[in-house]
C-alpha cells in the first residue's frame, strides 16, 4: 500500500480540514458529486450542507463514510475501499419512476432495501456462474 506522503487521507472539499486516516467522512449522494473523478468529501454535514446551494441539487443528503486505513495505489484497489453497503440503485430514478407510475413519494429507507435485493439476486448469479466454472456472469444466471 502507498501512502499519500500526508499524515491524513483527504481534505475536506469546503472548509480544507485535514480527514484523517479510518476517520469518519461524508459524501454526496448526487451521482455528479461521488464518482471518482469528482470525489468530493466532507468532514461533516456542514460542510456538505454548503455545498447544496452550489451544484443546484433539488433532492440530495450527505452519506457517511469511513476513510480508508491508508490510501492505496490503482483504481481498482480505490474502487475496493467503497463502502460494500452503498446503493447499488440509481435513487433519482427509482424515485422518478414511482413518481411517474404512481404519482407517489419515496422514502429514503428503501433504497437499503433495493440494493439489499439487488446484492442478494447478484451473489446467486455469481454463484451460478462459479459453479459452471466460468469468471463472467450472464443473464441466465439471474433466471
Amino acid at each position: 500500500m502507498i501512502e499519500n506522503g500526508n499524515n491524513f487521507w483527504k481534505k475536506c472539499n469546503t472548509c480544507k480540514k485535514n480527514i484523517g486516516f479510518g476517520e469518519a467522512y461524508f459524501v454526496c449522494n448526487v451521482t455528479t458529486c461521488n464518482q471518482t473523478r469528482t470525489g468530493f468529501v466532507f468532514c461533516s454535514v456542514a460542510c456538505w450542507d454548503a455545498h447544496v446551494p452550489i451544484m443546484k441539487h433539488k433532492d440530495s443528503w450527505a452519506e457517511e463514510r469511513k476513510a480508508p486505513r491508508r490510501v492505496v495505489a490503482g483504481a481498482s484497489q480505490i474502487a475496493s475501499m467503497r463502502p460494500i453497503h452503498e446503493p447499488l440503485v440509481v435513487v433519482t430514478k427509482v424515485k422518478s419512476y414511482i413518481k411517474e407510475r404512481a404519482d407517489m413519494n419515496t422514502s429514503d429507507k428503501i433504497m437499503d432495501i433495493l440494493s439489499e435485493k439487488v446484492r442478494r439476486i447478484c451473489n446467486d448469479a455469481i454463484d451460478k456462474a462459479r459453479e459452471e466454472g466460468r469468471k463472467t456472469v450472464l443473464e441466465r444466471d439471474f433466471e
